[in-house]
């Protein structure tokens, strides 16, 4: 076997279509394009999602829903992941930079304390917002609660 008598599979390789080539090519004359309409000249380009004048699947499809883009959302924090964390690093107080640095939040959120779990240990917590239950529940015992 040699480098110059390597053949490709009997049938796996076609020639390509060489259009606008002429009237002996076979495919002179309209090249393929058919006759007149803006699809046979040269620049046309459709809207994205046209469909020949039928309506479009994005009109047809019925909307619903509402996006308030004035809504504030926060990552939501528990007591119980608060408490396991002070136990875990033992300290007595919880802020955002604890919070971060231990991956519960990332530094764009807005952090909610919310109140599920208990609390055993009195702690200070610094969050941007608290649910009434978990505001209760850290005075309850001795802690302090600070919005930032």
């Amino acid at each position: 076997m040699k480098l110059h008598t390597l053949k490709p599979a009997e049938g796996s390789t076609k020639t390509r279509k060489r259009i606008g080539r002429g009237q002996g090519s076979g495919r002179g004359g309209t090249s393929t394009k058919g006759h007149k309409g803006a699809k046979s000249r040269s620049g046309y380009k459709t809207k994205l999602g046209f469909e020949g004048g039928q309506m479009p699947l994005q009109r047809r499809v019925p909307k619903f829903g509402f996006t308030n883009h004035n809504r504030v959302a926060y990552q939501a924090v528990n007591l119980d992941t608060i408490q396991e964390l002070a136990e875990k690093l033992n300290i007595d107080s919880i802020d955002f930079d604890v919070l971060h640095e231990n991956g519960l939040v990332s530094k764009k959120d807005l952090v909610k304390v919310l109140g599920r779990g208990e609390l055993t240990s009195k702690l200070n917590v610094s969050a941007h917002s608290f649910s009434a239950s978990a505001i209760a529940a850290i005075e309850k015992v001795g802690g302090s609660v600070n919005k930032i």
